[in-house]
């Protein structure tokens, strides 16, 4: 999402950092200028610190399995090996954004996304540890921790040591995770009524509860099936291939 939360985020943007590197190739004379800005592209972004904070509350409070932990770990190393053997950066070569940062309609699909997938569940997250509703937190869990780890990944594929296919990888491999993780989210949730007196949570959150894993469900479906796949990726592939015969 905007500023690199979610899937379609940083991914079809350039970071600040990038677009300032960006810029100094195309303008020679400002040298120190394009120092400071590999400098600043060292240290992580607010969104990663964010979303690293987030991925720490989380797995210390035991909500989330030690498999949706490590699938962190599995992505941050898989990145690496797709971009040294499958897909390497050019030497000497800048790829542009695949989208117009200035699209509107994009811009709101993506501010839509941040909502449904962020805040309303970190909202939930956060009423439910107030009413003790420990059975929908524990379901919602996992989509926050992959959607925060993926914010954070997409901060690293962006630091311009990735080519355009590397960065792909990551909201086409979370967005297909969490998927899993939502159906399970939306199983608890459906059947979350019959355990009401056992701490489920008032009547209204289990309604808003099921609203929101609807919700997520269908628009990460969409992100997925009907964004990253059809669209996002043939536009990826082409720049990285065709960059590669300009440059041959």
């Amino acid at each position: 999402m905007s500023g690199g939360v979610g899937p379609v985020g940083s991914d079809i943007t350039i970071p600040k950092e990038q677009e300032g590197i960006h810029k100094e190739h195309q303008d020679p004379n400002h040298h120190h200028s394009l120092k400071i800005h590999k400098i600043k592209s060292t240290f992580l972004s607010f969104p990663q610190l964010n979303s690293l904070a987030v991925i720490i509350i989380l797995a210390s409070s035991g909500m989330v399995s030690l498999e949706d932990f490590s699938f962190l770990i599995f992505s941050f190393i898989y990145l690496f090996f797709i971009s040294k053997i499958a897909f390497p950066v050019k030497p000497n070569f800048s790829y542009p954004p695949v989208f117009d940062r200035k699209n509107k309609i994009l811009r709101l699909y993506v501010h839509i996304g941040a909502i449904i997938g962020l805040y309303a569940p970190i909202a939930y997250i956060l009423v439910g540890t107030y009413e003790g509703d420990k059975e929908g937190i524990k379901a919602a869990s996992p989509h926050l921790l992959l959607l925060a780890s993926q914010i954070f990944m997409e901060g690293v594929a962006f630091t311009g040591k990735f080519s355009p296919p590397s960065r792909a990888f990551v909201p086409v491999l979370y967005n297909s995770r969490r998927i899993f993780t939502i159906v399970d989210w939306l199983r608890t949730e459906m059947y979350k009524a019959q355990a009401q007196d056992s701490g489920g949570g008032s009547d209204m959150r289990v309604m808003v509860g099921r609203v929101l894993a609807v919700a997520n469900m269908m628009f990460w479906c969409y992100n997925l099936f009907g964004f990253l796949l059809p669209v996002y990726l043939p536009k990826v592939f082409k720049m990285y291939y065709s960059g590669n015969k300009e440059k041959e």
